[in-house]
């Protein structure tokens, strides 16, 4: 049984050789070997099993230099380590290396002999077998290049704990360990990749874009964070497609639709040269031009897409590229290669073919290298420069130098330099197995591994903990999830004008250590878009909103595509594309464009202001014209008028309306604390002030004139002390009022923000509504009793008729201040104040012109009215008027009762009054001469009533004249002797009064 099983597996092992001639594989022998998978070709022959026969291997096509110069970068850094006397000495590295045609397929095809090799060893089959072409177990594998191929090797190679060491498979899929044990890499994977591009849509401030990725491994993780990155960043991925190497024509032209129909100008691809290739080419046929693309490194630099009859569709695009490398003496080593003296590496033959496009004469025409060439060539698919059906025979003598082809494009060298790292990691880790000191080993008690009998299992151990300097003076380590963290170079490409080719030019780099926000930096100046163009193109679903407009949603679209608000008043955005619009500060409005916030505009009731101006002049009217009645009413104290209208309260009068007019000031300019506490109790005791005097002096004339013969009691309540100790209780009460306000709330000076949103008024905040209303209502009170008494004594003598003023001066106080409340309720900011002004402006004219522009028009322009006579004719006037209303009230009562008795008549009372029936005197005087008369001896009235006239004749002499004074002192005792009226008896005393 042992020996079938031996028979069984060596025929497999050898079906496998024999599938793998000696012409598809790089092979040499040495004490411990290892494994490498590379894509020499781009891909294999599509060809239709019908199964009809056994099935054959699917041929390889399309040449990859590039994936050939991998390969000769594993041999390399083989040979150098072989030939080093300090890194593994005595020991011998070997290699067997396979084409996996970028395909998955290939690539198992090729791990299933590094696993079968390791199951024959791990049988120990040797005494059974007799194998003298043993070749040991592959104790490590180096590649493979994509993440799709890479999966698929990592799944089966972790099944035996054969380590695998990936020079360019990014996808960050690979860095679960729990799925993929076994798998290292030597390239920074995708997520920094990812987030990288990302950053680069930011700094060009890009937000609508498109995405490819390949339909694999690398393609669907990379896109699916860079998604993740974008939505971070808002922004709008506008359509996202699915690419390979093997969709069908109509898939690739759907997808090309839906970038020609596409307003995104920035498409980001996450694809391998092989898968992008179709798409391009369609793109290419249609000429879509004018679209940037970002591309990922796996085809950033590939030679399949960065071809000059591409440049016209692609040259705007903008790559990552992997950190070059430096290997000392690989140039030359790439020099050195030709099929006769490579006779390891069974893929020189092919390459020197495809290279000078010829065929060596020991090959056919049939042979697997040939035929591979004729298929791809016919299809279009070849990378010859032949043009003929059939290749010419290779002499053997041609200059490697002398063609240009990617293989000995080794300026930069990215993943070859991953590829010598790999190797170099696998070595050292070899090293240290080699170097290991019992007890201080990696395994069970510090135990080492036999380097004669090293397992795989065991070098993957000392792989992750692997800490070593490369030739460049680096640190390298895996980490945790078997990554190498590096960095990334930015590239443009440009078209040489030397020859026309793409070249690729460093505009940036990628720095992954850096901090957030520092790690890109890209230096615009070498940037050409499409080629020759520095403007940045644009790629935004919507223009951007300028400042002072923010953005606005539009329903259904994604959040990059907006409409541009202008952001209200109040707010503003100082930067362009602003989500929203930030409010100014309480003291500041937006200006015009919303752009920036301005202190906003402070209004009061201003000195400067036309409107304070005119307000101050009439208050400043109002206190010159009190002032000159002030004056009049003291330089013409002793004259009769003065005299008459109660002198001191007068003079008492005059002060509290200039008062009045000086608190109307307090109510102009920027209002301050102590402003707002001092203007309305200023104007509340002022105003107080001035109608309590009003009222004491009017009420004081009509009780004088109503009350019976005064006494000296009378005299004596009736001074002026009590006229003024009533002003001042009236007025105590005012003040007591305004100190309850002050000490209770307090008016203050108040900022409103509120009334309009871009002024800031000042005004004063009252404190309490209700104080102010008691101040008022108090005022209107003691007005309304003022009007009262006026009204009531609007019939006193001419002297006296300023009540009938006084009642005209409270109507227009009334009519002001009913006014000023609907008018103060109604207006806000400064008119408030100036509503107030205008009110108490008004109430103090109306005061001044009706109570003393009169008697100052007399004083000073009728003066011949402002004499004793006068005064006292009129109250004479006005006693005998009431004197002789009451005698013939009683006289028509008397002849009523006396008509009632018999008819019988009474007799007149015998006097100087005399009364006549519905006749005039039959000898009056001219006018002249009576006025003349009048002047000299006295006055003469006409009192005339319903049933006849009466009329009475008063003289007034000089003192000096004593007999005159004697007969007129006769004529009254007279008068008051025939006439027993109550009257005439009261008005007689008012004469020493006047």
């Amino acid at each position: 049984m042992t020996l079938y099983s031996c028979c069984l597996i060596l025929l497999l092992f050898t079906w496998d050789t024999a599938a793998y001639g000696p012409n598809q594989r790089a092979q040499k022998k040495g004490d411990i070997i290892l494994g490498g998978l590379f894509p020499i070709h781009f891909g294999v022959a599509a060809k239709d099993q019908d199964l009809k026969s056994r099935p054959e291997s699917v041929e390889c096509i399309r040449y990859n230099f590039r994936g050939f110069r991998w390969l000769q970068a594993m041999i390399f850094a083989i040979e150098e380590i072989n030939s080093s006397p300090t890194l593994l000495p005595n020991m011998t590295l070997g290699y067997r290396i396979f084409d996996t045609c970028n395909t998955v397929s290939k690539a198992l095809e090729a791990t299933l002999s590094f696993v079968a090799q390791n199951k024959i060893d791990s049988l120990n089959l040797d005494e059974f077998c007799n194998c003298s072409e043993h070749i040991p177990s592959t104790i490590a594998v180096v590649g493979a290049t994509g993440s799709g191929i890479s999966t698929a090797v990592a799944n089966l190679l972790g099944l035996f704990y054969i380590p695998q060491v990936s020079y360019a498979s990014s996808s960050r899929l690979l860095s679960n360990k729990n799925q993929f044990k076994s798998f290292l890499r030597t390239i920074p994977n995708d997520e920094h990749q990812a987030t990288a591009m990302a950053d680069i849509i930011e700094y060009f401030r890009w937000n609508w874009v498109g995405t490819i990725a390949a339909d694999d491994d690398y393609g669907r993780p990379g896109i699916e964070k860079f998604r993740e990155e974008a939505e971070e960043r808002d922004i709008c991925i506008d359509f996202s497609e699915l690419i390979s190497q093997y969709s069908d024509e109509e898939e690739i032209q759907q997808v090309v639709e839906v970038i020609q129909n596409s307003t995104a100008r920035v498409i980001v691809v996450f694809s391998s040269g092989p898968d992008l290739e179709p798409l391009i080419k369609e793109i290419v046929r249609r000429n879509i031009t004018g679209k940037i693309w970002l591309a990922s490194e796996a085809w950033a630099s590939s030679s399949l897409i960065a071809m000059p009859e591409f440049f016209r569709v692609i040259g705007s695009t903008i790559g990552f590229a992997l950190k070059a490398g430096q290997i000392p003496g690989f140039r030359e080593f790439l020099q050195k290669v030709h099929p006769k003296k490579s006779t390891n590496n069974g893929f020189a033959k092919e390459f020197w073919e495809e290279t000078f496009n010829c065929y060596l004469p020991d090959g056919s025409k049939n042979s697997p290298s040939s035929t591979s060439f004729h298929k791809g060539h016919e299809e279009g698919l070849g990378t010859g420069n032949g043009t003929a059906a059939f290749r010419p025979p290779c002499t053997g003598d041609e200059n490697i130098t002398s063609v240009e082809t990617p293989y000995m494009d080794y300026t930069h060298l990215r993943i070859s330099y991953n590829v010598y790292l790999a190797v170099y990691s696998i070595a050292h880790a070899l090293q240290d197995i080699y170097t290991c000191t019992p007890g201080k080993g990696l395994f069970t008690n510090g135990s080492c591994a036999d380097i004669k009998k090293v397992e795989a299992w065991q070098v993957l151990k000392h792989l992750r903990h692997l800490n070593f300097t490369n030739n460049m003076g680096e640190q390298v380590d895996f980490d945790e999830f078997g990554d190498l963290v590096g960095n990334y170079s930015i590239i443009n490409w440009h078209l040489s004008p030397e020859d026309g080719s793409v070249v690729f030019e460093e505009v940036g780099h990628y720095n992954v250590y850096a901090k957030k926000g520092e790690r890109l930096f890209i230096n615009e100046n070498k940037i050409l878009w499409s080629g020759f163009s520095k403007e940045v193109p644009f790629s935004n679903c919507s223009r951007d909103c300028l400042p002072g407009t923010r953005k606005g949603i539009i329903e259904g679209e994604p959040t990059c595509c907006f409409e541009c608000v202008d952001c209200p008043d109040g707010e503003y955005s100082d930067e362009t594309d602003a989500s929203a619009c930030d409010k100014c500060p309480e003291d500041y409005w937006s200006n015009e464009n919303h752009t920036s916030c301005i202190p906003k505009q402070i209004e009061f009731l201003s000195w400067t202001e036309p409107f304070g101006i005119a307000l101050t002049l009439f208050a400043v009217l109002g206190i010159f014209l009190t002032s000159f009645v002030l004056g009049v009413f003291t330089k013409f104290r002793n004259t009769p008028i003065v005299k008459a209208t109660n002198r001191e309260l007068s003079y008492l009068l005059l002060f509290s309306l200039l008062c009045c007019f000086s608190s109307s000031l307090f109510f102009i300019g920027e209002p301050q604390n102590w402003t707002c506490r001092l203007r309305q109790p200023a104007f509340g005791i002022s105003f107080v002030l001035c109608i309590s005097c009003i009222l004491v002096k009017t009420n004081r004339v009509l009780l004088v004139f109503e009350a019976k013969i005064p006494t000296s009691l009378h005299r004596k309540w009736w001074g002026l002390n009590l006229q003024f100790l009533l002003v001042f209780l009236c007025t105590f009460v005012q003040i007591v009022i305004c100190v309850i306000w002050l000490y209770t709330a307090p008016p203050s000076s108040y900022r409103n923000h509120e009334l309009e949103d871009e002024i800031i008024f000042i005004t004063c905040h009252e404190g309490s509504l209700m104080a102010l209303g008691f101040l008022i209502g108090y005022t209107c009170l003691l007005a309304a009793i003022c009007f009262f008494f006026a009204f009531k004594s609007r019939k006193l003598p001419e002297n006296f008729n300023e009540a009938k003023f006084i009642t005209f001066s409270m109507l227009i106080f009334f009519i002001v201040w009913i006014s000023f409340i609907p008018a103060y309720a109604s207006t806000y900011g400064k008119f408030v104040s100036a509503v107030e002004v205008i009110a108490i402006l008004a109430a103090s004219f109306g005061l001044l012109a009706c109570i003393f522009f009169n008697k100052v028009y007399i004083i000073l322009f009728k003066p011949s009215r402002n004499t004793i006579e006068e005064v006292r004719c009129s109250t004479a006037a006005h006693a005998f008027k009431v004197a002789a209303r009451a005698t013939l009230r009683r006289s028509n009562v008397s002849r009523k009762r006396s008509n009632s008795l018999g008819g019988s008549t009474g007799s007149t009372p015998s006097s100087s009054i005399s009364s006549k029936s519905n006749h005039e005197d039959p000898f009056p005087l001219p006018a002249s001469a009576e006025r003349q008369r009048q002047q000299q001896r006295g006055c003469k009235q006409k009192v005339s009533f319903g049933s006849g006239t009466v009329t009475l004749s008063l003289s007034f002499e000089e003192p000096q004249k004593n007999a005159m004074a004697n007969r007129n002192t006769k004529r009254r005792n007279s008068l008051e002797a025939q006439n027993s009226d109550d009257s005439l008896m009261r008005h007689r005393a008012l004469l020493p009064l006047q």
